[in-house]
């Protein structure tokens, strides 16, 4: 009988494990990334996050757009820097406005407003800027430059 409780106990603890191993490992994913792998929010933690919205319709989206590729380039160890569509274009047609405007960030695909409570920019550009605990510190209207991105960032630091 001993030997039978026994054998219960550790099937029990086996279907209990491998039920939290498989749910955890079959989780939905919070946020989609154009051509990348999915990703959740609690990866981005640690890292300031850089969301810029844009559209192919606004002129200063489309000047801003080099600059915020530089930022990214030069800051990926410490920032994750994504772009999102404005228009909320997907799959091909995305493609090809990346490519005409060479938008050579992450181009989130989920809209950042349902991830972090963010109702829609009245304007374009718009630049959201995440500090590492996920707080929202600024709310950049008009085009950026790279300067002025790590600028932003630098202040939040030395305080």
């Amino acid at each position: 009988m001993l030997n039978t409780k026994k054998n219960f106990l550790f099937r029990f603890i086996f279907i209990v494990f491998l039920s939290i191993f498989i749910s955890s490992a079959c989780s939905t994913p919070d946020y989609e990334v154009f051509n990348e792998s999915p990703g959740y929010l609690k990866d981005l933690q640690g890292k300031w996050v850089v969301i810029n919205y844009w559209a192919d319709w606004c002129p200063p989206c489309i000047k801003e757009m080099p600059e915020l590729s530089s930022f990214y380039d030069n800051n990926r160890e410490k920032v994750h820097v994504f772009a999102y569509n404005f228009d909320r274009l997907e799959g091909e047609e995305l493609q090809e406005q990346i490519l005409k405007f060479k938008v050579n960030v992450p181009s989130i695909l989920t809209d950042p407003g349902q991830l972090f409570d963010w109702e829609s920019p009245p304007s374009l550009p718009t630049t959201f800027i995440i500090d590492p605990e996920g707080t929202t510190k600024e709310i950049l209207i008009g085009p950026q430059t790279e300067e002025t991105l790590a600028s932003i960032i630098k202040k939040y630091k030395e305080v």
